[in-house]
């Protein structure tokens, strides 16, 4: 719970702050704080109890939660985990820009554009339909099966190519929600400027509409991490296919553990961040200063 500073009035110099509200507010505020730590603590001690005593922790912690395990299996998932981390990057930017051009086809209401729409109406909704693990089977198999001889034969790279197109489906509606919230206002006014659609579009609506959008997009982009270890159903080494394969030679299902470790290490900062811009984005839109 957030309490704004009291004031008592206004001065030439600023707001005048009472000394003894301030106070107050900031006993409730450490008072709050306590009270959430402890019952934290609380939980995890009564839960770490609960797991710890079952029947078949020891097993648990053996297959699971090995030190000596883990100790071996860093290095390499480390190494694997970069392609994950590769992919990210060249399908990020790519995602952004095919749904961004998707989501402004299908806001264009120019008569001659009818088949465009309609392509990218049935982009959205036939894509969105298949689930990411099937286009990334679909593309990683089928397509180097055509044996053209000008197309790569990389699995990982229709891996990446079968998240773009997955991906850019569900954030091009996003940014058609974006490009939908900015009031026709706007583009009346872009127009009685001398703005032509083309010129409303790119100078008003979408920069104002990316603005909007930013915090779910980011969103999009945590879940587009985790999902590049869908592309070890193709075969490459990353994180989750070498993951696999230590555990197929030791036994031991630590270095899963581990993997998924490491990829909490980079998504929660990414969460983090999400959450920052959403909170940034809100106080500008309630017309605060700062952000609490």
């Amino acid at each position: 719970m957030t309490l704004a500073t009291p004031t008592t009035g206004t001065s030439a110099s600023g707001p005048v702050i009472d000394p003894v509200r301030a106070a107050y507010s900031a006993r409730i505020r450490r008072r709050s704080t306590w009270v959430g730590v402890t019952s934290t603590v609380v939980f995890l001690v009564v839960a770490g109890a609960l797991i710890t005593r079952a029947p078949g922790w020891p097993a648990v912690k053996h297959f699971f939660f090995d030190p000596q395990a883990a100790k071996a299996a860093f290095p390499g998932l480390i190494r694997a985990f970069w392609l994950n981390v590769r992919m990210f990057l060249v399908a990020e930017p790519c995602i952004l820009v095919l749904a961004l051009v998707i989501a402004v086809v299908r806001q264009l209401r120019t008569p001659v554009l009818a088949p465009l729409r309609l392509v990218a109406a049935v982009y959205t909704d036939v894509v969105r339909g298949i689930p990411t693990l099937l286009l990334v089977a679909l593309f990683g198999f089928g397509i180097p099966a055509l044996g053209i001889s000008w197309l790569p034969p990389e699995a990982v790279v229709w891996g990446t190519v079968a998240l773009i197109v997955s991906y850019s489906a569900y954030v091009a509606e996003v940014f058609r929600a974006g490009i939908s919230s900015v009031h026709p206002s706007q583009r009346a006014a872009a127009r009685s400027l001398g703005l032509s659609t083309w010129q409303t579009q790119r100078y008003v609506v979408v920069p104002q509409a990316v603005r909007r959008v930013l915090p779910p997009l980011l969103n999009d982009f945590i879940s587009l991490q985790k999902d590049t270890a869908l592309v070890s159903f193709l075969g490459p080494l990353e994180i989750l296919r070498v993951a696999q394969i230590d555990a197929s030679y030791t036994f031991n299902y630590t270095p899963y553990v581990v993997a998924a470790a490491i990829f909490v290490a980079l998504t929660i900062p990414m969460a983090r961040l999400a959450d920052w811009v959403t909170a940034r984005t809100n106080a500008r839109q309630q017309g605060s200063v700062g952000v609490s």
